[in-house]
This record gives C-alpha cells, structure tokens and sequence, in this order.
C-alpha cells in the first residue's frame, strides 16, 4: 500500500514536471512567429499545444534512453528507486519555474536529467552515475546542438535573403508568414514528439521500480496518452515570458528569420528524435535564433541577454541536481512515505511562493509583442559606444586663431 502512494506520487509530480515542460518551452516553436506576427499569440500557442498532442505518440525512441544510461539504479529497492525519481523531478520542476519566473529560455531536459543525477549521488554517491552516458548523451549534444543548428539557420537565412533580395516589404510579410506558419509546426510537433518522452521515461521507469511492468515491457498507452496531454495543456497556458526574450529579447526577427530559425530547429530536432538523441530543443530553438540573426548585416545581437541565457544553460545541471540532492536529503529524515509528502509540499509552496512573484511584473499575451527595453546601464553603455564610434570618425576642425588686441603704450611724458 505504501508503495503504490509513493507511486501515484511520483506519477503526479512527473505530469507536473511535463505541464512545466510545455509552456516553459513553447517559445522554442511560437516565439519567432509570434514576434514577426505571423501567428497572434493565442492562436499560436493553441496550435502549438495540438501539434505537441500529436508528437507525443510518434515516437518512443527517447524515452528509452531517459530509463538508462544516465543514472545505475541496478541495486536500489522499489521504494528508494521512486524516491529517486522524485526527488529529481522536484528539481527539475523547481527550476523549470524559476527560469520562466526571469524569462530565462533554459534547457527542461538538462533540468530533468540534472535533478536525477543530483538525487542519486545523494542517494548511492556518485558511483552511482554513468558519466560516460553524461558525457555521451548530454553534455557533448549540450555543445553541438546550439553551434549546428546556428550554422544551419546561419546559411539557411543568407540563402533566403539572396534568392529574395528584391522582394518588397509587404511581399516579404505575405510570403513568408505561410513558411513561418508551416515552419512553427513542424518545430511545435518535434517539440512533442522529443520532450514528451521524457516524461513517459520517467514514468516507465518509476512502474518498473515499483513491479508494476517488465524492464523489457513495451510504453503503455495511458502512459502515452497522459504525458501528451500534459505537454499539451502546459504549452496551451503560455510562457509568455520566455517568448518574449526568446522572440523579441535576443534579436529583432524579420520574417525571413523566423522561418529559417524555425526550419533549422525543426530538422534537428526531428533528426534526433529519430536517432533516440535526447536534444535540448530550448539549446537548438535559441541557437537556431542567434544564428539566423547573424546572418542579418542590419541586424543587432543583445549579446548582454544571450551571455544571461548562456549562464543559465552553464548552470542548469549543477543547480537542479543540488535541488533534487538536497530533496532526497531532506526526505530522508522522515522516510518513504512521509519524505515523498513533505517534498511534494515544499514543491507546491516553492511553485506558489514564484507564481505569485510573477504577478508583480506580468507578461501576458496582450504584451509579449512588446518592443524589448534594455536596461538603463546597459542602454548608456550601447549609447556611449555608438558616440565614441561616431566621433573616431570625424575628422577635428581647426578653429582660427584669435588675435590678441596689443595695448599701446602712448608716448610721450606723464602729466
């Protein structure tokens, strides 16, 4: 009895993570659309959120490897292997809602698989992690999938300009805005058919820990069917904040822009899904932006947001893994059960405590769209810079001379 609560549990709290999963990641399809107006906001996340329902039962490849290859849980009991479980998903969850708290399009996937190792060093040390598979299947994919998909979206953008160079401003609206619409789609469906899975592996994961199915059983359909409707619920809510840094925060999207970044990230992330690579697609969505606006000689990279976003990606793993390491902790002093509820609680009220901090400064759909304000400081700094720029570049003006008015002495005796 008591491990079949621990279980719904777990089951609940990882659906909770996969709601967070959808709107803290829409911006990786909607935001470049969203911000050229291709797409209004609501409609947008509204087809983002049908299309991530979709995804979710297309492929299953990824969720086999979130089960394996990151963490040894071969000798753990049912109820610690949940615990587990838990624990990282409260990291990863924690996370995912202070990033979307500062508008931070971080990775969800880095969160999750970060909570878990953090709990199970905390849990077993750390012989308990597979670096090997750390390095293999997420760090060095960490690397690569910005740096490809900014090169892809890079060329794919140049090449878009040159074949429309002489394409007028309202030719370019009405063309584009169709390829951005297909464009956003395809990015909303490998959006689904990659990160539900994550969900359904952890899910897998905490059934065979609790004997309820084989290791070699195949994804049951509830499993498929819950985890896709949540990933569609939560991307239907709307992480305004992340899309409006995503789409108006880093650089100033044109149309041609978004449906190359959109193109670029689509690609990629469906290659990978198909590989059973468990790709970032916030890591792939925000290279795919950055190199599209390279690829503008008008266009400015806020190089001062895109060095914050780096951070938070540099950081991801350390921190939810602290967070889900300092969970297990703390659930250890009041064992199985009783640990599972107290976790759960401090989730909620940590959940709620940011929820209501967000209230103070809201983002909505009725101002994502919203010209990006920089900073005071920085605003100066990019002023001073642009003066400095504009003086080396004009020549100094000699001014005449004045001439001294001489004072002549009168000649001549005093009276």
């Amino acid at each position: 009895m008591q491990e079949l609560a621990i279980l719904a549990i777990v089951v609940i709290v990882a659906l909770a993570f996969d709601f967070t999963n959808g709107f803290h990641d829409t911006a990786n399809a909607m935001a470049p659309s969203v911000a050229t107006g291709a797409l209004k906001p609501k409609p947008a996340v509204a087809l983002s959120a049908v299309l991530n329902l979709v995804g979710a039962f297309l492929s299953i490849e990824v969720a086999k490897t979130v089960g394996s290859g990151i963490v040894d849980l071969t000798g753990v009991d049912g109820e610690s292997l949940m615990l587990i479980v838990l624990c990282g998903l409260t990291g990863a969850i924690v996370w995912n809602v202070l990033t979307w708290l500062f508008g931070l399009p971080s990775s969800s996937s880095h969160a999750l698989f970060g909570g878990l190792i953090g709990a199970t060093i905390a849990a077993l040390g750390v012989t308990g992690v597979l670096w090997g598979g750390v390095a293999q299947k997420i760090l060095i994919p960490a690397l690569l999938a910005p740096v490809i998909a900014g090169l892809v979206a890079f060329c794919g953008t140049w090449l878009v300009q040159r074949v429309t160079a002489n394409l007028s401003e309202r030719g370019e609206k009405r063309g584009f805005r169709m390829g951005q619409i297909g464009a956003a789609s395809l990015m909303s469906l490998a959006h689904g058919t990659n990160d539900a899975q994550k969900t359904m592996g952890v899910i897998f994961l905490a059934l065979v820990a609790h004997g309820s199915l084989d290791p070699d059983a195949d994804m049951p359909l509830w499993v498929r069917v819950v985890c896709a409707v949540a990933i569609a619920a939560g991307t239907y809510m709307g992480g305004w904040r992340v899309i409006r840094t995503l789409g108006k925060g880093i650089v100033d999207i044109s149309p041609r822009q978004g449906m190359s970044a959109d193109f670029s990230s689509a690609s990629i992330i469906l290659t990978s899904s198909h590989l059973g690579l468990p790709l970032s697609t916030t890591h792939v969505a925000s290279g795919s932006v950055i190199g599209s606006g390279l690829a503008r000689t008008d266009a400015k990279v806020r190089w001062s947001v895109a060095r914050r976003m780096l951070i938070a990606w540099l950081i991801t793993l350390p921190a939810s893994g602290a967070i889900g390491a300092l969970c297990f902790v703390i659930a250890g002093l009041f064992g199985h059960l009783w640990g599972s509820i107290v976790v759960t609680a401090l989730l909620i009220a940590a959940c709620a405590a940011m929820w209501l901090r967000s209230r103070m400064s809201h983002v909505g759909s009725h101002n994502v769209t919203e010209e990006w304000e920089q900073p005071k400081k920085e605003r100066k700094r990019e002023i001073d810079r642009e003066l400095s720029a504009v003086a080396s570049h004009v020549a100094p003006v000699s001014r005449p001379r004045k001439r001294k008015k001489r004072k002549h002495r009168r000649e001549g005796g005093t009276a």
